[in-house]
């Protein structure tokens, strides 16, 4: 009984790789046979230019998308130094030209 499990799942394994399709062997086709056919005389003039196409219906719009949910509320900031000997220094305005 220990080992019935080990003998089932090779054998299921077995079963599954002899499956595989093999690609059947395949003769190359013959070349299609060229009909070479004298003709008299020079060539015609060149046809006229074909008719434009005529235009395709245009496409249906899609489905509107969902709308994402709402983002998580991040961490409260931590509390910020206070006071001290800080000085802010702030740049004279540039005299207009």
């Amino acid at each position: 009984m220990k080992y019935s499990f080990v003998v089932v799942a090779a054998a299921v394994s077995a079963l599954a790789l002899s499956a595989c399709e093999r690609q059947p062997v395949v003769a190359p086709a013959a070349p299609p046979a060229t009909v070479v056919v004298p003709v008299q005389g020079p060539p015609g003039p060149q046809g006229a230019t074909g008719a434009p196409a005529e235009k395709g219906e245009t496409g249906a719009t899609g489905a509107p998308g969902m709308t994402g949910l709402e983002g998580e509320k991040g961490e409260k900031g931590k509390t910020g130094k206070t006071g001290g000997d800080t000085i802010v220094i702030v740049p004279a305005p540039v005299p207009p030209r």
